[in-house]
């Protein structure tokens, strides 16, 4: 019977039944998921909402009773949203905000790399100390761009250091192959349209 020609009760009994045969599918599929480990996630692409996604699973983290860490490689000084809000938090959250802003700001290339290097030592730490359930590693993928820190090193450590019930979260556009290629999750933010192109100015509470 085609759908136009069928009452609402039909409509519902066929949607009640098609639902059924997905939720046992579901369930199918659930039951065979055992592992339980700490992941490497990356948020990258050009488009916007990589921090905020990383941020977005430090705050479910957090309503999950979790003790969390982030380290900001380079954004700055400026004051953020998500700074003030996880200031809130102090009891479950340690921030270390290290860079100095963006390569164009500080124009000097050895400032930048020696900054990156003590952020990326911070994040070692920290990772480490398996005090924390979850470590957003913020705009890494930009010094790792720029060479600032060796990949290798990089991959070495999360491949082979990183305690097993430990989460880690890594943003930031071009995010290297060889970072990818030992990630769990890896999303990619695709830009369609962005307000910045039409000459609006970064907002409060969207941008910071």
């Amino acid at each position: 019977m085609a759908k136009q020609d069928m009452s609402e009760a039909e409509l519902d009994a066929r949607h009640a039944e098609k639902m059924k045969k997905k939720k046992a599918a579901r369930d199918k599929i659930m039951a065979t998921k055992t592992i339980e480990k700490g992941l490497l996630i990356v948020h990258t692409g050009k488009g916007k909402g990589k921090s905020t996604a990383g941020f977005g699973m430090i705050f479910r983290a957090l309503g999950h009773g979790m003790k969390v860490a982030v380290v900001q490689f380079v954004k700055g000084r400026i004051e953020t949203g998500e700074r003030m809000a996880l200031d809130r938090f102090s009891d479950q959250v340690t921030i270390r905000r290290m860079g100095e802003g963006f390569t164009w700001e500080t124009q000097d290339r050895q400032r930048d790399i020696a900054a990156a290097r003590q952020a990326w030592d911070t994040a070692k730490e920290l990772i480490s100390s398996r005090e924390y359930r979850i470590v957003l590693l913020d705009e890494l993928n930009i010094v790792l761009r720029y060479d600032y820190v060796p990949i290798d090193e990089v991959v070495a450590f999360l491949r082979d250091e990183k305690p097993d019930d430990v989460h880690v979260i890594i943003t930031g556009r071009n995010a290297k192959d060889e970072l990818i290629e030992i990630a769990d999750l890896v999303t990619e933010m695709t830009q369609i349209k962005h307000p910045f192109r039409s000459g609006v100015k970064p907002q409060v509470g969207i941008e910071f």
